[in-house]
């Protein structure tokens, strides 16, 4: 079996584990395979085992990868996951089906533009730096609410859920309890919260989509998980 696919079982399986454990039906919990920095080759035997849901970090580098594969099979939905640059906002609308890292004014305002002038509007997730940490993207906690707010009533989004990565060197535990209290006061469902390391612990916070790219995969380029 090749090494990708039984990772992949393997996820599964742990998923089904841990929503059983937080008493919760694994329907609930959407797994988003994080494929960055691997090629179609890698990815295809994950689509041909039935994961249709997907994540990059890049626009550019998903543009080289995915109309090719979303030809074979057209159902894939496929989330942006890695900070947004202003000028990447049309690419984006047009290539992603949700994206996960609306961090700012700025970034409100050209996919605002973009929807309307493109006719399509993916699903959009705000991003919270929970950890407050400053190299990382994301709005901060206390300011959380509003911005959701701001989004909805100054740029006419729809706001489905919020997103965050908590540093790496911290219990993930607050950050993801964090995050749920966030979403409620926004009125927003979708928590993309967890990723390889601590996905479990996120199902039991309430997670409904997990990034899970090295347990899958293998290890990237990056380092990251």
């Amino acid at each position: 079996m090749d090494g990708s696919l039984e990772n992949f079982n393997e996820v599964v399986r742990s998923i089904q584990q841990a929503a059983e454990e937080a008493g919760r039906p694994a329907s609930d919990i959407t797994l988003i395979a994080v494929s960055k920095t691997h090629d179609a080759d890698t990815i295809r035997p994950v689509v041909e085992a039935g994961q249709r849901v997907f994540g990059e970090n890049r626009v550019q580098e998903a543009q080289g990868k995915w109309p090719a594969l979303r030809q074979d099979y057209p159902d894939i939905e496929l989330h942006l996951i890695g900070p947004l640059q202003s000028n990447k906002a049309a690419d984006a609308v047009a290539l992603f089906d949700v994206i996960e890292t609306v961090d700012r004014e700025k970034i409100a305002r050209e996919l605002a533009k973009e929807i309307e002038k493109q006719g399509k509007a993916p699903r959009l997730l705000v991003q919270v730096n929970t950890g407050k940490e400053e190299q990382k993207a994301g709005i901060m906690p206390e300011d959380a609410v509003a911005f959701v707010a701001r989004c909805r009533d100054e740029y006419g989004l729809v706001i489905d859920g919020l997103m965050c990565i908590p540093p790496v060197d911290e219990n993930p535990g607050p950050h993801f309890a964090l995050l749920e209290k966030l979403a409620g006061e926004a009125g927003v469902s979708t928590l993309s919260m967890g990723m390889s390391s601590d996905y479990q612990t996120a199902i039991a916070f309430g997670a409904t989509h997990i990034r899970v790219g090295s347990a899958i995969f293998g290890a990237r380029d990056d380092g990251q998980k």
